[in-house]
């Protein structure tokens, strides 16, 4: 059993030739800190995650974002699997006081709150050493006795997009649409994608402080859209992806505590246009296991 407290943040970017002196919108969520509860056995884990009310950022400059996640992953195997859902809504352009004569310094964003960001995923991970198991590296069921390192491969399913709520928002503000490009008037941008990122995993133990990491690069095919005026045109592309996670802390046979990072990030290029979301988690994880094999059960293996 486990309970964990931190946040996560999906800030993106859209890259375009508006004018001058703007060719990159910065779009900022409002993020909460959020507490989980989980529990873990064998081959599978389930977790909870509440955010608590407030946000980290003023109110009256990025306005509010309501965040939900759901998440599910589980073992067979050499693979460990991942289901992930993910929104966001709510935004703020940051300092777009800059082309926007109705802001100023003191109110620098515009905040727009029909703004959302929804991710689906399954990720699965293969792992060539039988003895890497992801449930280990977070100290839930097990945690490490030496050294393990190894190649894998991940294998990456996801659907994902940014749009406006109905009517005639558009996600890009009307004072830098592009009346010759439809695309500067999208009220959806999203996609569809699957690929493979190869990589390196490692995991050590030193005096009861364990550390890992995973670093992988690769990329997808994309099958990608945008909607304009009611519109719809797709296109086919490549894209690159990275899978960086880092956890390290302090285990023992009984309990553990650590500190989780992750990172991901999707991107969508269409001509002069470039939509880049990059998402981030961290949080600090404890708990108590509740089942200590002995040291006959245990001789012979790393975890």
């Amino acid at each position: 059993m486990h309970t964990d407290i931190g946040f996560s943040v999906a800030p993106f970017s859209i890259q375009y030739p508006f004018s001058g002196d703007v060719d990159k919108l910065k779009y900022r969520d409002n993020f909460r800190p959020v507490f989980g509860l989980g529990v873990s056995y064998k081959w599978f884990a389930l977790r909870l995650a509440f955010s608590f009310p407030g946000n980290f950022r003023p109110v009256s400059r990025y306005g509010k974002t309501n965040q939900f996640n759901l998440g599910f992953d589980f073992t067979y195997k050499k693979t460990f699997f991942d289901i992930d859902l993910r929104s966001y809504f709510g935004y703020a352009i940051k300092d777009a006081y800059t082309w926007n004569d109705t802001l100023n310094s003191l109110k620098p964003n515009d905040i727009r709150p029909n703004t959302n960001y929804i991710s689906f995923s399954i990720n699965a991970w293969y792992f060539h050493d039988r003895n890497f198991k992801m449930s280990a590296l977070g100290g839930k069921t097990a945690h490490y006795t030496e050294e393990v390192h190894t190649w894998y491969l991940k294998n990456i399913f996801n659907v994902f997009g940014v749009g406006v709520g109905s009517g005639t928002n558009t996600i890009i503000p009307d004072e830098l649409r592009d009346s010759a490009a439809t695309k500067t008037g999208a009220s959806l941008f999203s996609a569809v994608e699957l690929g493979v990122v190869p990589g390196y995993a490692y995991v050590n133990k030193i005096n009861n402080w364990q550390f890992s990491g995973l670093l992988g690069l690769g990329a997808v095919i994309q099958s990608k859209y945008y909607t304009s005026d009611g519109n719809v045109r797709g296109f086919l592309g490549l894209a690159p992806r990275y899978d960086i996670r880092l956890i390290g802390g302090y285990s023992v046979d009984r309990y553990f505590v650590m500190l989780i990072t992750d990172f991901d990030n999707k991107s969508i290029r269409f001509t002069n246009l470039k939509y880049n979301q990059f998402y981030y988690s961290v949080r600090v994880s404890a708990g108590i296991r509740l089942n200590k094999k002995s040291d006959k059960e245990k001789k012979g293996k790393k975890i």
